[in-house]
């Protein structure tokens, strides 16, 4: 029960985040509620659809390549790329990589931080990490967290 919570709070915390950022906080009730509302196993189709209707269409690729006009100076963890998505409109990107284990985040974040990039509310453990990290071009939020059987760093990138 405390891995479902995490990762719930970690989902929610970075779609609400993102919906901030993109300012689009009038669904955030709707995000919340098809979030909590979706199984474990069904996190991933549901959060898509969430961001999906949230953005005004995001059309997401799971063919192992990032979006069109991902920001090539946003370092990824992983080159095992699951799933990514663009926002109409240029309103930001969105990248799913697949990572060995939740340590990945430190990882992530170093990548980060070498490359310019401020961290702020960072939170990590054995178990998940969250933060948010800002260069003068792109607000990131980053999230890793246990999928199902894997892994996963979630990047929200948005324009400053």
């Amino acid at each position: 029960m405390r891995y479902v919570t995490r990762l719930t709070s970690a989902a929610l915390l970075s779609t609400g985040l993102m919906l901030s950022l993109t300012a689009c906080g009038g669904l955030t009730d709707n995000v919340i509620e098809g979030v909590i509302g979706n199984e474990v196993e069904q996190f991933s189709e549901g959060a898509q659809e969430q961001l999906r209707e949230a953005l005004g269409g995001v059309d997401f690729t799971t063919d192992g390549t990032l979006p069109a006009g991902f920001p090539s100076d946003v370092p990824l963890v992983s080159e095992d790329v699951v799933r990514g998505g663009t926002a109409a409109g240029g309103a930001g990107w969105a990248a799913q990589v697949r990572v060995p284990d939740a340590s990945a985040f430190a990882d992530a974040q170093a990548q980060l931080e070498a490359a310019g990039y401020s961290a702020s509310g960072v939170s990590a453990d054995a178990d998940a990490g969250f933060g948010i990290f800002t260069s003068p071009d792109y607000r990131v939020v980053l999230t890793v967290a246990q999928e199902t059987d894997a892994h996963l760093a979630t990047y929200i990138v948005t324009p400053a």
